[in-house]
């Protein structure tokens, strides 16, 4: 019988991006809310004015759900702020949530509301990843802009362990002007 190795590495290399995502088991939202900083990310369209500073604060809203403010500074130095709600998918303690930065009048629309998993999360609540079903997007954030880099390797090798291109994700820079 003949054997095909390539045919059997590229075999293997897809069954790992196909394995399906799974978020952490329990989320404590209420260690979780406050400020983070983006330490790196898979780069994507809706961030493409920010060059540095990059912040995701998180607060509970009087009717449960979570007010999100994103801030980033801009190549003229100016901050740029997007604000969105976002709410649990399922119980209280699950890591799924779900993420709308549309206006409210459209969150009627399933495709307002963007998936936002909490997939790696070290126990002091220091250290986050965040993604979705599909691995399209990956944010790395962290309560210190200053975070220590091997941490940050150690979770990248995770996130590798997981199907996600270590070579797609970029540092986030901050400047603290």
């Amino acid at each position: 019988m003949k054997t095909y190795p390539g045919l059997a590495l590229l075999l293997c290399i897809s069954l790992a991006h196909a394995t399906p995502l799974e978020p952490i088991e329990r989320l404590d939202l209420q260690r979780y809310l406050g400020t983070w900083h983006e330490i790196a990310k898979y780069p994507n369209r809706f961030q493409e004015q920010c060059v540095s500073d990059t912040t995701a604060t998180y607060a509970r809203m009087d009717d449960g759900r979570i007010e999100v403010i994103n801030r980033c500074r801009t190549a003229s130095g100016e901050f740029d702020e997007a604000r969105g709600v976002a709410r649990l998918v399922g119980e209280a303690g699950s890591p799924r949530l779900e993420v709308r930065f549309a206006p409210a009048w459209l969150s009627w629309l399933p495709m307002a509301w963007g998936d936002y998993w909490v997939i790696d999360l070290d126990e002091a609540y220091t250290l986050v990843a965040i993604s979705e079903p599909s691995k399209e997007y990956l944010w790395i954030l962290a309560r210190d802009a200053d975070v220590a880099g091997e941490r940050v390797e150690a979770l990248v090798t995770r996130l590798e362990q997981r199907g996600f291109d270590a070579a797609r994700i970029v540092r986030s820079p901050h400047d603290s002007r």
